[in-house]
């Protein structure tokens, strides 16, 4: 499957309950991440009884338990998913019975098309981030910088200071984990493949931001170890929620949505 340009619906958020849709928008992403990670340590988040709500429910497809080798990113994984499952649990209650259902989420050919358009295996080769800890750590890079430059960009249109101070507490999660995940791969020197990562979410998004710039790559100059994406005023990089559609559907239609083949639950899909 080829990725391609998808043109979402949600360029400029202008519907009436600007949060509401900001939040569910999020809940999806936050459901993505959570099946993630808690696939990796042996659980679900049907399992937690956390996948009904408004709009269609779906199913998900792939994952498994990892067979972890060092208890250290075994640890790391089941943090994360800890707090990933806390997020989903957290908007859910925000938003009460607004809260979206879990949409239909696709964990098992998706990562093979992005590793395919990233240069990572070539055609015919499959990838699974479940097979072992070092493919996980590359396919929770995908999600943890998409989360929190999701968040950073989607800030500025929150009305409701306590959704903004909810949305900003998440934001912080997210990060932690972001610098956590570029950290590990780092160590193990797997910086060639992020970045391939980095550049493909790049191209999906047209990444360069209102402020001219671009986000940064875990290789620079002089330093191999950039676990932080953010600009020339140390600010974490934003995109729009339509540039971060782009990158969790592939580019659109070409690669069937890649991790949502039936599109996100709510306003903005």
């Amino acid at each position: 499957m080829m990725l391609g340009s998808q043109s979402a619906s949600a360029a400029t958020i202008t519907t009436p309950d600007i949060d509401g849709d900001i939040f569910n928008f999020a809940l999806n992403l936050e459901y993505l991440e959570a099946e993630f990670y808690l696939r990796a340590i042996g659980q679900t988040l049907a399992g937690n009884m956390l996948v009904t709500g408004t709009g269609t429910q779906g199913t998900v497809t792939g994952g498994s338990a990892v067979p972890f080798q060092s208890a250290a990113i075994q640890q790391y994984a089941q943090r994360i998913a800890v707090d990933e499952l806390s997020h989903v649990r957290f908007i859910r209650t925000v938003l009460g019975t607004g809260a979206v259902a879990e949409p239909t989420i696709n964990l098992s050919t998706s990562f093979t098309v992005l590793a395919q358009a990233a240069g990572l295996i070539t055609s015919g080769q499959t990838f699974n981030p479940f097979a072992d800890e070092i493919s996980f750590l590359l396919g929770a890079s995908i999600f943890e910088d998409v989360g929190v430059t999701a968040y950073a960009g989607a800030a500025r249109y929150i009305t409701n200071p306590d959704y903004l101070e909810a949305a900003a507490g998440i934001l912080a999660v997210e990060a932690y984990h972001s610098g956590s995940i570029r950290t590990l791969l780092a160590d193990i020197g797997a910086g060639v493949a992020f970045d391939a990562i980095s550049d493909l979410r790049g191209a999906l998004s047209a990444q360069i931001v209102p402020g001219g710039e671009a986000e940064q790559r875990m290789l620079i100059p002089g330093n191999d170890y950039n676990f932080v994406a953010n600009d020339s005023n140390g600010l974490a990089f934003r995109r729009t929620t339509a540039q971060v559609l782009n990158i969790v559907y592939g580019g659109g239609a070409a690669s069937g949505y890649l991790f949502f083949p039936n599109k996100l639950n709510g306003a903005i899909a």
